[in-house]
């Protein structure tokens, strides 16, 4: 298993994950997934959705954690390092698929 990087442990306490796209609800989009920022807590649509507002809030903000907020999925993502964490026996492990 590959040590958890410096991000993982950036997050502070955020609220749950809104089931809305905060952006797309501004500009009338739609989104396919969400996600929410662990930094702030701002959800936001997947890359596969029209807008990867997810994605561009890492590049407005450079926070570097985000989680899906998909109901049912535990998963994290770090930008930077471009890893992806997933929920193990001792917590959280790299994924390496």
């Amino acid at each position: 298993m590959m040590a958890l990087c410096d991000d993982f442990a950036t997050g502070v306490e955020v609220n749950p994950p809104r089931d809305v796209c905060e952006t797309c609800i501004e500009m009338d989009g739609t989104w396919v997934h969400l996600r929410q920022c662990l930094n702030c807590g701002r959800t936001g649509c997947c890359d596969q959705s029209p807008n990867t507002h997810a994605t561009a809030h890492f590049h407005e903000t450079g926070h570097p954690m985000l989680r899906s907020a998909e109901p049912g999925e535990d998963w994290r993502w770090c930008f930077p390092h471009e890893l992806f964490f997933i929920p193990g026996p001792d917590g959280y492990e790299v994924s390496e698929d």
